[in-house]
């Protein structure tokens, strides 16, 4: 399945794969050697905790790997008419404030930075939305309606 990224969102993914191969790895193995240097392997749960980080390393390289290999690049900014991937969308809320947010695959997501993934409840009700259009979200802690004011 093909992931599409923006240029950003593919150059961190890349830059956190490349720490884990050549940071969190080689840590990690040295932890492995140094808490189990004559200590039994049956009841040691400092080396069970380390075992369990390289497990979780691990995985997230594969995970990565599999996302970066199957990606595909946005190459430019299009001119959007309604929201999609990759668009940046001004919207108002019912309380009459703005934001502006970034849509983005989930690979990419990261609400705190306003990347807001397409799968999310909020993407998926304004994907395919237009400028002037009122949408009703449909989230966890409840619906809410915003007007989307300009799509970039």
């Amino acid at each position: 399945m093909t992931t599409r990224l923006t240029q950003e969102g593919y150059d961190n993914l890349r830059a956190e794969l490349d720490d884990l191969i050549l940071v969190r790895r080689p840590e990690i193995s040295i932890k492995l050697q140094e808490t189990s240097e004559g200590k039994d392997f049956e009841d040691n749960p400092e080396m069970e905790a380390v075992r369990l980080e390289q497990s979780f390393v691990e995985g997230r390289i594969k995970e990565l790997n599999a996302v970066l290999a199957n990606a595909e690049i946005i190459k430019s900014k299009p001119q959007f008419s309604k929201v999609d991937l990759g668009a940046t969308i001004t919207v108002r809320e019912e309380d009459g404030s703005t934001s502006q947010f970034l849509l983005v695959s989930p690979a990419e997501a990261n609400p705190l930075i306003d990347k807001i993934s397409y799968q999310s409840p909020f993407g998926k009700a304004l994907l395919g939305k237009a400028v002037g259009d009122t949408v009703i979200v449909n989230a966890p802690d409840g619906d809410f309606r915003v007007e989307i004011l300009k799509i970039e």
